[in-house]
């Protein structure tokens, strides 16, 4: 075995740790931010972020499109896409804005959404490429392993860094961002289908439900990233403890990946993932009972719930992937539609939550009254449980059954490389 091939999974892996540090700031740390550092009330923080994440998931097919059509620039995408990137995340948060507040926040998320988006693509859709020859599930671990560092870092480095974290934290992804894109140089596995039309991802009936579960499986952690600060500052009142529950939480994701390898291999991906979807809702309930000062057992809940991200990360796109090793399909395309369904998660838990928040008596700059309180638990842990149910519901009803996710039968290796060679 050659060093390059030898090295292929780690430098993948390490990539998508670059890249999901910003996934963290982004997604979970940003309505917090802006609420705080920039006074927005939650009204207008939820109108601003449900019109960014509509563009945000509106343009991910597109650019699953472009990635199909540019097979022999991915080096070139790459790398813009990681400046894009680092440029959206330096302009949010090492730059003070100097123009109007608004405008700003939208034209720095508008490139880091952009950048973040492509990104992501791109790496999917490369381990459905790799999936076909090293299994899907050992490249779905590696990338999430790799995925779980990043995130786990970002947890850690705003709060280590001296001065502004956030600040240090932009800079320090900045040049993550630029020496990964280097380190990835021509290891991109090109995407050999000839440009699909949108009627055959459509027409096959899985691949529909696919979609919707990866739409509804989202939103529960949609919901809840939207509103963990919040969560953690006003219900617990452990402001400062935050970005430890999120070390905790993600570190026991990663911790968690190489046992539901295990159980995928024994038991079957599907049948593993229903275990962990149930383990998430057991988190979600217990969430709803914590008061303040309940440190101890929200640590327990991170425990389990992080456990529980892990199956998802790892098992359902593993899932997704070994269908399409199945069917003719551009994974660049189908892999843009995934994200579509999980960014529209994040658009409708900003744009839903938030402004439910506050008709529900909660204000940043407000005392915080009991039913208020409630309420923030109500949304953060009943409601993502509910959806979760559904979601689960979905998996056992309308997934078909597979006795493992990985590897792939080798006849449906050989019908994928024929599609490639077509």
């Amino acid at each position: 075995m050659s060093a390059k091939s030898f090295l292929s999974l780690p430098r993948y892996a390490l990539f998508a740790g670059a890249v999901a540090l910003c996934g963290l700031p982004l997604y979970i740390h940003l309505p917090a931010f802006l609420a705080l550092d920039y006074g927005i009330n939650l009204q207008a923080l939820g109108g601003l972020l449900l019109a960014l994440r509509l563009l945000d998931f509106v343009q991910d097919p597109l650019l699953g499109w472009l990635l199909s059509r540019q097979a022999k620039r991915l080096n070139a995408l790459a790398l813009g896409a990681c400046l894009v990137l680092a440029m959206g995340m330096v302009g949010l948060f090492a730059i003070p804005a100097p123009v109007a507040p608004l405008l700003w926040i939208a034209a720095c998320l508008a490139l880091a959404f952009t950048g973040f988006s492509l990104l992501s693509i791109l790496i999917y859709a490369d381990g459905v490429e790799r999936g076909a020859a090293d299994g899907h599930v050992r490249v779905a671990t590696w990338r999430e392993l790799g995925t779980l560092l990043g995130i786990t870092l970002a947890c850690l480095l705003p709060f280590l860094l001296p001065g502004n974290g956030y600040r240090g934290f932009a800079i320090f992804v900045a040049i993550a961002l630029a020496l990964a894109a280097l380190f990835m140089h021509g290891q991109w596995q090109p995407v050999r289908f000839a440009m699909p039309s949108l009627r055959p991802l459509f027409r096959q009936r899985q691949m529909r439900f696919f979609l919707l579960l990866a739409f509804l499986n989202a939103l529960p952690v949609a919901v809840t990233s939207t509103l963990f600060v919040f969560f953690v500052q006003f219900r617990l009142q452990a402001p400062d403890h935050a970005g430890l529950f999120l070390v905790l939480f993600f570190v026991c994701a990663a911790l968690s990946t190489p046992l539901w390898r295990l159980a995928a291999k024994r038991f079957g991906a599907r049948k593993t993932l229903v275990a962990g979807m149930g383990l998430a809702m057991l988190s979600f309930i217990w969430a709803f009972t914590l008061e303040a000062g309940d440190l101890a057992y929200f640590a327990l809940v991170c425990i389990a719930s992080g456990a529980a991200l892990g199956a998802d990360m790892m098992l359902l796109p593993a899932l997704f992937s070994r269908y399409q090793s199945h069917a003719k399909i551009s994974p660049a395309l189908a892999f843009g539609f995934w994200n579509f369904c999980g960014k529209a998660s994040l658009a409708l838990a900003a744009g839903l939550v938030l402004p439910m928040l506050a008709w529900a008596g909660f204000a940043i700059d407000a005392p915080k009254t009991e039913s208020a309180l409630t309420a923030l638990s109500f949304l953060y842990a009943i409601v993502p449980c509910g959806l979760k149910a559904i979601a689960l519901a979905l998996l056992l009803f309308a997934i078909e059954d597979e006795t493992s996710a990985d590897p792939a039968p080798i006849s449906a290796r050989k019908e994928s490389m024929k599609a490639h060679t077509k």
